[in-house]
């Protein structure tokens, strides 16, 4: 089977509209003095760039097609991480027509949504939204370590709830002695421990209802809960998949120099064998489409985007981390080094208990603020982004620079390397 995408007559002219109303609305922005001119310029051409590249239905074939080669290349994470792409039917392509092999499941979205259904998470306004949000939940109880833990996950997105509340001041406290995984692993033990005590029972009554030992009731009650079985065996799938997620974009960024800036979860599919699919015991595959927002680095670009993750993910003093910026060209009002060095970690690293503290961020915009961001990073930043809100919205706190520290490390290797050849060629007389 395949998968036909047609691009809608209208687009050609609907999808520019839509930037240049985007760009008017900054316009304006800028002239009330709410953003700085020139970053809010290079910020939308990178923008409209992105978003028109949506329409290029050749550029999107070409993007999928060399993605698709290098996921079969068994050093790459593809294989060993269970992520498929679909290849692509050159003969079936047009300038408005991509057709591709049909990867059969349901979108990771819907994955997400079961299990933030099962945290206890309401899935009403949607999973883009809670990605975006994360965990915008009302606790009730502060004093209990569960509560008190998606509490500060709740504070770390919604920055702007009034600090004076006893709820902040509680998780003030809380975050200074309670490490923000610490926090996480306490919620997804607690849920752990419910389902699975609830995927033993199930299995306890329906054994014994076999033999005609317990009531029908306990019977219904059993086959009313038997997803619990499944959602016992996804818990740590969803886990390992959020970390292949990572692994994949950071070697698309790093090895390839071509990776898809838009990995939200309507992206990404939730692939099942067909014949594995009753096996308790089997993994789904995650699959990748949608290849029309994608960036491309030079060799130049992805090396000085890797040490700056490198310096990141090795804890390096601010100094390194704020110096590994500027030579990517970010200008700031006051070049403060501590301001740099901490928005790379903001970036790029796990969460922490000081970011649950709204004034923590206050004080470090007062100190600073951002005038040009490097459009190399803009991309690759929105990529990790997206990915460590899935990750958030599912109380896991990974750190992006500590995932893509090998193929970060590859990148600089390879290009020492192809830069040492080169001086030498040049030293010989040798024309490459």
């Amino acid at each position: 089977p395949v998968v036909i995408k047609v691009q809608y007559p209208d687009a050609k002219w609907q999808v520019p509209a839509d930037i240049e109303c985007v760009g008017q609305f900054l316009k304006v922005c800028v002239w009330f003095g709410v953003v700085d001119e020139s970053a809010s310029k290079l910020s939308y051409e990178e923008f409209s760039r992105q978003f028109l590249a949506e329409l290029d239905y050749e550029a999107e074939k070409e993007n999928l097609k060399e993605v698709y080669e290098s996921s079969l290349d068994p050093r790459a994470p593809y294989l060993e991480k269970g992520v498929v792409l679909p290849r692509v039917f050159d003969e079936f392509c047009t300038k408005q027509v991509i057709t591709m092999t049909y990867l059969p499941g349901p979108k990771f979205e819907e994955e997400v949504r079961q299990q933030l259904a099962f945290l206890g998470i309401d899935t009403k306004k949607g999973i883009k939204s809670i990605v975006q949000d994360a965990h915008r939940r009302d606790v009730e109880n502060a004093t209990n370590q569960t509560n008190q833990a998606e509490l500060g996950t709740e504070l770390a997105m919604s920055p702007n709830k009034d600090q004076s509340s006893w709820k902040t001041t509680a998780s003030r406290i809380i975050g200074n002695l309670i490490s923000v995984d610490s926090m996480f692993s306490l919620v997804r033990l607690a849920r752990r421990i419910m389902v699975w005590s609830t995927a033993t029972s199930v299995k306890t009554i329906q054994s014994a209802a076999f033999y005609n030992l317990v009531p029908s009731t306990w019977e219904e009650w059993a086959n009313e809960r038997q997803n619990a079985i499944t959602h016992a065996a996804q818990m740590n799938w969803t886990q390992d998949a959020v970390h292949a997620l990572l692994d994949v974009h950071g070697h698309q960024i790093f090895n390839l120099g071509l990776f898809n800036a838009d990995p939200h979860p309507g992206n990404i599919l939730v692939v099942q064998d067909p014949e594995l699919q009753h096996v308790s015991t089997s993994h789904p595959k995650i699959g990748l489409i949608d290849y029309g927002q994608c960036k491309r680095l030079t060799p130049h670009e992805r090396v000085k985007v890797a040490k700056l993750i490198l310096s990141i993910a090795d804890k390096e003093p601010d100094e390194v981390i704020a110096n590994h910026f500027r030579d990517m060209g970010i200008q700031t009002k006051n070049d403060s080094t501590r301001f740099l060095a901490e928005f790379g970690r903001l970036m790029f690293d796990s969460f922490q208990p000081k970011h649950l503290d709204h004034s923590w961020h206050k004080e470090l915009h007062k100190e600073d603020r951002v005038l040009y961001f490097p459009k190399e990073l803009s991309m690759v930043y929105r990529t990790a982004l997206l990915l460590r809100g899935l990750a958030m919205s599912l109380q896991l706190n990974p750190s992006v620079g500590e995932v893509w520290r090998r193929h970060a490390q590859d990148a600089v290797r390879l290009y020492e390397t192809d830069r040492s050849s080169l001086e030498t060629d040049e030293s010989s007389g040798i024309v490459v």
